[in-house]
C-alpha cells in the first residue's frame, strides 16, 4: 500500500467518525429537548397561573429607616397627613382660646377694621383736596358718629311713642287667639285655654331669674362696654390715618423673601374687605328702603324702626335679613291683621329674592362671592364662638382669608433681565 492510499483511508475514517459524532450530539440534543417539553407540560398541569414578577428594589429615600419601608406607602401618607392636621387643629384651638381670652380687645379691633374699610373712601376723597390726614380722619369719624347717633335717636323715639298702642293691639290679638281656640276647629274648653296661659306664665316666671341675671351681668360689664367703645373709636381713627404705615411696619417683621407676598396679599385682602363692607351697606340700604316703603304704604306701625332693623340685619347675610323680615311680618300681623301680614311677607320675600339674585352678584361681583353653604357654616361658627359679633365678622373674615390665601398661593412674578433694582433706602412709598 502506497502512502497516498494510507492518507486517503485515514481521512475517510476521520470523516466517518465526525459524522458519527454529529449524529450522537444531535440525538442527545433531541432527547434533552423532549425531556424539557415533558417537564414543562407537567408544570403546566400542576400550576394554572403565572409566577409573580420579582419585587422591585425598595426606594428608601422617603423613609427614615429600613423598618419604615415595611409600612405600606399609602399608610405612611395617611399618617403624615394625620399628624399635620392634628398640629394645625391644636394651633387653631389655642388661637381660638387666646382670642376668647382677649376678646375685649379683639372684638373692638375687628369692628374698627370694618368701620375703617367703610369710611376709608371718604378720607381718601378729602385727602385729594389737600385736607390734612388728621383733620380728614376726624371729620369723617365725627360725621359717622353723628349719623349713627341720629338714626338711633329717631328709632328709639318712634318706638317709645308707639309701643303703648302696639302693646294694646298685641293684647287684643292674644284675646282673638283665645276666642279662636274656643270657637275654631280646635274647640278647646276654657280650662284648656287657661291651662295653656298658665303654662306660659310659669315658663316666664321660671326664667325670670336667668333674665334678671343677664341684666345684672350687663350692668356689671358696663365699664367693659364703654372701654370697648372708646377702643373702637381710637382704633378706627388710627386705622384711617396711619393704616398703611401700620401694615408696612408689620410686613417688615417678616423675612425679606416673604415681604412681597405678604404685602400683596394684604393689599388684596384690604381691597376685598372694603368692597364687601361698602357693597353690604348699599344692599342693606336698598333692602331697608324697599321693606320700609311697603310698611308705609300698608300703614303698618313703626315703619322707620323696622326699616332700620332690616338695615342692621342685612349685615349678617341670609340669617339677618330673614330674622328682621320675620319681625316686620309679626308687627304687621299684630297691627293690621293676617291679610296685611301676608302682603308684608310677600314684600319681604320679593326684596330678598332681588337682593340674592340681582343686587349681590351685581354689586359685590366675583371678587367677594362666597358660596351660601360657606356663609351658613361661617355664621353658625361665629355665633357659637362669639355670639352676635361673631356672626357679624364671620363672613367678611372668610372673604378676606379667601383672597389672602389665593394671593399667597400665587407665585411672585420674576423681574425682567433688564430691570433696574432700586435700593431700599432710595425707594419712594406712596402715602
Amino acid at each position: 500500500m502506497t502512502t497516498d492510499e494510507g492518507v486517503c483511508g485515514l481521512s475517510r475514517l476521520q470523516r466517518v467518525r465526525a459524522n458519527l459524532r454529529r449524529a450522537y450530539d444531535s440525538g442527545r440534543e433531541s432527547v434533552r429537548l423532549a425531556r424539557t417539553e415533558r417537564d414543562r407540560g407537567s408544570e403546566d398541569r400542576d400550576v394554572d397561573f403565572e409566577l409573580p414578577a420579582p419585587d422591585p428594589p425598595v426606594d428608601h429615600r422617603s423613609t427614615s429607616s429600613r423598618d419604615d419601608a415595611e409600612v405600606p406607602h399609602s399608610l405612611r401618607i395617611a399618617a403624615a397627613w394625620s399628624w399635620r392636621l392634628i398640629v394645625v387643629g391644636v394651633v387653631g384651638w389655642v388661637l381660638v382660646r387666646f382670642v376668647g381670652t382677649v376678646s375685649i380687645v379683639v372684638i373692638p379691633l375687628a369692628i374698627a377694621l370694618l368701620l375703617s374699610a367703610l369710611l376709608s373712601p371718604a378720607v381718601a376723597w378729602l385727602r385729594r383736596y389737600r385736607v390734612p390726614a388728621s383733620l380728614a380722619t376726624f371729620l369723617v369719624l365725627i360725621g359717622g358718629i353723628g349719623a349713627v347717633a341720629g338714626t338711633l335717636t329717631l328709632v328709639v323715639s318712634q318706638f317709645v311713642d308707639g309701643v303703648g298702642e302696639l302693646t294694646d293691639k298685641a293684647i287684643s290679638g292674644v284675646r282673638q287667639i283665645q276666642e279662636w281656640a274656643r270657637t275654631g276647629p280646635l274647640h278647646l274648653s276654657d280650662q284648656q285655654v287657661n291651662q295653656a296661659i298658665d303654662s306660659a306664665q310659669n315658663w316666664i316666671n321660671a326664667n325670670t331669674s336667668s333674665l334678671t341675671a343677664t341684666g345684672v351681668a350687663t350692668a356689671a360689664t358696663l365699664f367693659e362696654v364703654l372701654t370697648g367703645t372708646l377702643l373702637v373709636l381710637f382704633a378706627t381713627f388710627f386705622f384711617l390715618r396711619d393704616g398703611r404705615k401700620i401694615w408696612r411696619f408689620l410686613v417688615r417683621l417678616f423675612p425679606v423673601n416673604a415681604r412681597w407676598s405678604l404685602a400683596d396679599a394684604g393689599d388684596a385682602s384690604w381691597s376685598t374687605l372694603g368692597s364687601y363692607v361698602r357693597a353690604t351697606v348699599l344692599v342693606a340700604f336698598i333692602d331697608a328702603t324697599g321693606i320700609g316703603l311697603a310698611l308705609v304704604i300698608l300703614d303698618v306701625q313703626f315703619p322707620f324702626p323696622l326699616a332700620a332693623l332690616v338695615f342692621l340685619g342685612a349685615f349678617i347675610p341670609i340669617v339677618g335679613a330673614s330674622v328682621s323680615g320675620a319681625v316686620a311680618v309679626l308687627v304687621a300681623l299684630v297691627d293690621q291683621g293676617w291679610v296685611i301680614a301676608l302682603i308684608v311677607l310677600g314684600a319681604v320675600i320679593l326684596v330678598q329674592q332681588v337682593e340674592g339674585h340681582i343686587l349681590q352678584p351685581l354689586i359685590m361681583g366675583r371678587a367677594v362671592a362666597i358660596h351660601p353653604l360657606v356663609v351658613i357654616i361661617g355664621i353658625a361658627s361665629g355665633v357659637v364662638l362669639a355670639g352676635i359679633i361673631g356672626a357679624l365678622v364671620a363672613v367678611p373674615l372668610i372673604a378676606v382669608l379667601n383672597t389672602g390665601v389665593r394671593r399667597l398661593a400665587r407665585q411672585r412674578p420674576e423681574a425682567p433681565p433688564d430691570a433696574v433694582v432700586v435700593p431700599a433706602g432710595n425707594a419712594t412709598t406712596p402715602a
